[in-house]
């Protein structure tokens, strides 16, 4: 109960620190000062005239919009009409103008990488490529990622990807400062990848590992995947705390070494892990009723039912703990997750 208080006093505080900020109050102040000295000069002179009706001719005299529902007779009472009408012009333009300008500006810090973002279960790409430019693109193409909100922590000027709704851009590097105001504390994975800009490989590499070590300085529980451009710092970064490790060269060499000799691994693979096209390479958890039961035949019931392949088995769905093409009489257990090719990952299924 405590939290929903909480939070539904949020939107009231920054509201509040809003009209704060841009002295909206002031401005506000004046408005109800000049609807009050409106109405009773009004009726001061035409004391015939009741004060809802002089409260609601003020209203629209000041915001200019002049129903002649009521108009004054007097003399006075016209002057008084006068006086709103110039104030009503000036005090409601500078309101509007206020209002306007603080969204206008609230944009730009976005668009620009200057606000801080209060996320949670939340993915964050550190550094800007063509490479992450893929990543973003693939995320957005599954559906279990389609919608999942994503802050963006980049040394660029603008915002690459402003039509996305659900990105949240941090102008900055993979320092404390800068990943707090992506929401660090409370994002669900963190994804590094390596800085093209260091053309030393060594240098690349070192810059990784100690952004793993601040990111789980600042949240333990974060999913760390860090992209390496060789080997020698894999051990490295694992003392870092570094979830998962993905050495780029070493990775591409294999693929065309694979390839040169069976044709068509590269279109295999490529298929596999793109979520924009053909069959998808995913994870999910042991269906209900197969725990206990061997390997081959959770295979069979997922060919036979589901059109899904497995690969693999996650023991306790551990990313560190993976059985690929197990024996076939390997017992899969509750916790487990499986690796499975699916032709419906976008479907929802």
């Amino acid at each position: 109960m405590s939290s929903v208080k909480s939070s539904a006093r949020q939107p009231a505080a920054a509201l509040l620190a809003f009209l704060r900020r841009e002295n909206l109050f002031r401005l506000m102040g004046v408005i109800v000062v000049l609807v009050l000295v409106g109405a009773g000069g009004l009726t001061y002179f035409e004391q015939d005239r009741p004060f809802h009706d002089a409260l609601w001719w003020a209203i629209v005299t000041l915001t200019t919009v002049g129903f002649g529902d009521i108009s004054p007779t007097t003399l006075g009472g016209r002057l008084i009409g006068i006086v709103l009408m110039f104030f009503g012009i000036g005090v409601l333009g500078t309101f509007t103008a206020t209002i306007a300008g603080a969204f206008v500006e609230q944009r730009l810090r976005k668009d620009r990488g200057m606000g801080d973002y209060d996320l949670e279960d939340h993915i964050i790409l550190c550094g800007w490529n063509d490479r992450t430019k893929e990543i973003l693109k693939d995320l957005r193409a599954d559906c279990r990622s389609a919608d999942k909100p994503i802050a963006l922590v980049a040394e660029i000027e603008t915002n690459p990807a402003s039509e996305d709704e659900h990105l949240h851009f941090v102008r900055g590097t993979e320092t404390e400062a800068d990943l707090k105001r992506a929401g660090i504390e409370r994002a669900e994975t963190v994804v590094l990848v390596g800085d093209r800009s260091l053309v030393d490989y060594p240098a690349r590499d070192a810059k990784a590992v100690l952004a793993v070590l601040t990111v789980k300085s600042l949240n333990p529980s974060a999913y760390a995947i860090v992209e390496l451009a060789g080997e020698e710092n894999v051990q490295h970064c694992k003392h870092a705390g570094a979830d998962e490790i993905i050495v780029g060269a070493d990775l591409c060499s294999r693929v065309i070494s694979t390839a040169t000799l069976d044709h068509g691994i590269s279109t295999v693979l490529h298929e596999l892990l793109s979520a924009r096209e053909g069959q998808d390479l995913i994870t999910m958890p042991v269906p209900a009723g197969h725990d206990g039961r061997s390997f081959i035949d959770v295979f069979s019931d997922l060919k036979r039912k589901e059109g899904k392949i497995a690969l693999a088995i996650q023991r306790h769905g551990s990313s560190r703990s993976i059985e690929t093409n197990p024996d076939a009489d390997a017992r899969v257990a509750a916790d487990d997750r499986l690796v499975v090719i699916s032709a419906r990952a976008r479907n929802g299924t």
